[in-house]
């Protein structure tokens, strides 16, 4: 499947926001934005965004909301697809599924820095969803599901350091995820409320585009 493997940091430059693809980079004085908020193959900071069309907008959102989550075009039609089958606010669904894929759901919990970190600790088969073990980051979780690491990964060096340091204590999980840190699994409470939801995207610009 193709993935971009490119520099990240070029991706949030383009957008003009943190991204927040690099972990604990993007908290730190090394993060692009910081040091270059202006987009790649610009000359110096003295360059300056011009106003853009009502649909340039309406992409540029829908291409952060894809390099957020790190999904590419044709799964990320397939998400709107599903959002605009479902009752309610069309933009509020399609963010609710993109937080319910597993490796987002692990990489909220803490057991990742990035999405791609999680989305790489789904692909090798280290979680289970409701007991069986998935390696498929593109699962959706559903209220009530158990999410937890696969008791032969909990033997590896990365969670080890994990339950060792007790980074998972002290990280702050959202409101509709529980937490078992002793345990290393968590349950899905609720499907997440827009005003839960961290990300700086204005939803209703993609449902624009698509609607076109």
């Amino acid at each position: 499947m193709a993935r971009y493997t490119g520099p990240v940091c070029k991706l949030c430059r383009r957008e003009g926001v943190k991204l927040m693809l690099k972990g604990e980079r993007c908290f730190g004085p090394k993060c692009a934005i910081e040091k270059r908020n202006y987009p790649p193959g610009q000359t110096g900071s003295g360059y300056r965004r011009r106003q853009s069309s009502d649909y340039a907008m309406q992409l540029r959102e829908k291409q952060k909301a894809r390099r957020i989550y790190g999904v590419l075009e044709r799964q990320f039609r397939r998400h709107y697809a599903m959002a605009s089958r479902k009752k309610g606010v069309t933009g509020k669904a399609l963010l609710q599924i993109l937080e319910r894929r597993l490796d987002n759901v692990v990489y909220r919990l803490g057991f990742a820095d990035s999405r791609s970190q999680a989305r790489q600790l789904v692909n090798h088969g280290h979680f289970t969803l409701n007991g069986r073990k998935t390696d498929i980051p593109s699962a959706l979780v559903s209220v009530g599901d158990v999410v937890g690491v696969r008791p032969e990964s909990r033997k590896r060096t990365f969670f080890k350091d994990l339950e060792e340091s007790k980074v998972l204590t002290k990280k702050a999980i959202p409101s509709w995820l529980s937490l078992n840190a002793a345990q290393m699994q968590a349950t899905v409470q609720s499907l997440p409320e827009r005003e839960e939801l961290e990300v700086a995207l204005n939803e209703q610009l993609i449902v624009e585009l698509y609607s076109r």
